[in-house]
C-alpha cells in the first residue's frame, strides 16, 4: 500500500492557480473541489476551470464533486480530463450505474462520505469503485478543524476494503495536517488531501514531503502491530 498526498487546490491562490501548482512538485495528485452552492453552502470552480488546469499539468487530477446530480454532471469531467471523479453518495441517484460510467471513460470511480453518513450500507458497492472518500469535515470549506470521531469509520471502511480486495484507495479529506496525518494512516487511510496545511506553509513541497514521511511512519507503526 502507497501513501499518497494529494494537496487541495481550494487553498491554493485562485488567481495564480498554475503558480501554486508548480511550488508541489512532489505531490501525487492535485484535489480538485467542485462545489455548486446546491449540495454545500460554497460555490467554487467548474468544468472550465478543470480544463484548463488539465492545460497546464500532468499530474494527476483528483476531482472530488460536492454537487448535486452527479449522475449528470460526472462523466462529463471524466470526459475532459479527470483521472479520477469522486461523487458524494447522498447525492447520487444511481452510484452503480454513475461509477460504472466513470470507469467507462476513464477515471477512477469515487464515492465520498460525509462525515454522519456510514460506510457498511454502501460495502456491496466497494467492487465498483477505485477510491472511498472519508470527509473528515462537513464539506464545503477548507481550514475547519479534523474530526476524530471520523477515525472508527476509517477503520471500519479500511477492514471492509481488505475484505473486498482490489486496488482500492482509502482517501481523508478535511482538517489533514501535520498534526492529524499519522492519526488517518494508522487508522488505514492511504490517500491524504490537505490543503491549508500545503498551500500555507512557507515551503508547500517541504511540507507534502512532511505528511508523507508522517503518513508513512505512521503506517510502518501499524504494520509491527499487525493490523491489516
Amino acid at each position: 500500500m502507497t501513501n499518497r498526498i494529494m494537496p487541495s487546490l481550494l487553498s491554493a491562490d485562485f488567481a495564480n492557480l498554475q503558480t501554486s501548482i508548480e511550488t508541489i512538485p512532489g505531490a501525487d495528485a492535485l484535489h480538485v473541489d467542485v462545489m455548486d452552492y446546491h449540495f454545500v453552502p460554497n460555490l467554487t470552480i467548474g468544468l472550465p476551470v478543470m480544463e484548463a488546469i488539465r492545460r497546464i499539468t500532468d499530474k494527476v487530477l483528483d476531482l472530488h464533486l460536492m454537487i448535486s446530480d452527479p449522475d449528470r454532471w460526472a462523466p462529463t469531467y471524466a470526459e475532459q480530463g479527470a483521472d479520477s471523479v469522486t461523487f458524494h453518495v447522498e447525492a447520487a441517484a444511481a452510484p452503480v450505474r454513475l461509477a460504472r460510467e466513470l470507469r467507462s471513460r476513464g477515471a477512477r470511480a469515487g464515492m465520498a462520505l460525509k462525515p454522519a453518513t456510514p460506510i457498511e450500507p454502501y460495502a456491496d458497492l466497494l467492487p465498483e469503485l477505485d477510491l472511498v472518500l472519508i470527509m473528515t469535515v462537513e464539506p464545503g470549506f477548507g481550514g475547519q478543524q479534523f474530526l476524530d470521531l471520523c477515525l472508527p469509520k476509517i477503520e471500519r471502511a479500511r477492514a471492509l476494503l481488505d475484505r473486498t480486495g482490489g486496488d482500492v484507495w482509502l482517501q481523508v479529506d478535511g482538517g489533514v495536517s501535520a498534526e492529524t496525518i499519522e492519526r488517518c494512516a494508522a487508522a488505514g487511510a492511504d490517500s491524504f488531501v490537505a490543503g491549508s496545511a500545503v498551500f500555507g506553509a512557507d515551503d508547500p513541497d517541504a511540507m507534502v514531503a512532511e505528511l508523507r514521511k508522517l503518513a508513512d511512519a505512521a503506517r510502518g507503526r501499524r504494520s509491527q502491530s499487525g493490523a491489516q
